[in-house]
């Protein structure tokens, strides 16, 4: 099997099980997401733990614990993905699975404006193109719905500063992850154990599930890893529109969630504009080449 092949199929499980997240999380639905979210870290923690153990990755891990400034990026950045996974948590809960697989395809888009907005990437004119249309698709679903689609917004906005803070930390992922859940964990734990005093923990009646939902967190960061090694940057920008894609078809076919014509038109709106942003990178790329 080839290097590209091998790339592939690590980046087919990475985003497979991201889209497998609103299917997966909705056997939590009756547990509250303040306590899912307190398990996915405990459990992602000590997932990553093993991992940086057996990556060898274990020194450059503590070398990071000894470096205020990259501390306390980190710790911003455990906030902002910790409030990114309750939120999702929480839409998949209440039934929100498609409006979070709209923030997900806005993620690219959010990410080039911010990119313009903080580190002076200059637009192209595709981009620029891209960005208008994914904006009309936003305002259309606030004016057609009559409500701001602040799931959507929200998950794309803090992954988008999650991204750009991250791309200024100089840390492996792995690393990285484990300094993150690592920050959070005493809170995850102290609520953990709080819940237990006051009989609400719902551990011993979803075991496995909320093992699982760790489980989901670090393994595809894991394939995702090793894919990015073997692939170009732009199949694992084309990849990156599987796992909302899953979502969504899993919401509207396995979860039932109504799909509207308005909610159709927006989305039709940002997909339009995630075309023009792929070709926009792909001709980046051939440029480059």
């Amino acid at each position: 099997m080839t290097t590209y092949s091998q790339g592939i199929l690590y980046g087919l499980g990475a985003y497979t099980i991201w889209g497998a997240f609103g299917l997966f999380f909705t056997l939590l639905a009756d547990v509250p997401s303040d306590e899912v979210l307190a398990h996915r870290v405990i459990w992602c923690l000590l997932i990553v733990i093993g991992l940086i153990l057996i990556s060898g990755k274990l020194r450059v891990t503590l070398d990071i614990l000894r470096q205020p400034k990259t501390l306390g990026w980190l710790t911003l950045t455990s906030i902002l993905i910790s409030l990114n996974w309750w939120i999702f948590i929480w839409a998949v809960a209440n039934k929100e699975v498609i409006q979070a697989s709209l923030g997900y395809f806005l993620s690219p888009l959010i990410a080039i404006i911010l990119g313009r907005i903080f580190l002076g990437e200059r637009l192209n004119a595709l981009q620029k193109v891209s960005v208008v249309l994914a904006s009309l698709g936003v305002l259309w679903q606030l004016w057609a719905l009559g409500k701001v689609p602040w799931i959507a917004l929200s998950l794309s906005s803090l992954f988008g500063f999650y991204g750009l803070i991250r791309k200024q930390t100089q840390v492996n992922s792995i690393s990285g992850l484990t300094v993150e859940t690592l920050l959070v964990a005493p809170i995850a734990l102290g609520y953990v154990y709080y819940l237990g005093t006051q009989g609400q923990n719902h551990f011993m009646s979803h075991p496995w599930k909320l093992i699982g939902s760790g489980l989901m967190t670090a393994v595809p960061l894991l394939l995702f890893a090793s894919a990015a090694k073997r692939l170009p940057l732009s199949t694992v920008g084309f990849l990156n529109y599987l796992a909302p894609t899953l979502q969504i078809i899993s919401a509207i076919f396995i979860l039932q969630e109504p799909f509207p014509l308005q909610k159709m038109i927006s989305f039709m709106f940002i997909w339009a504009g995630l075309i023009v942003f792929s070709i926009s990178i792909y001709k980046q790329l051939k440029t480059a080449r």
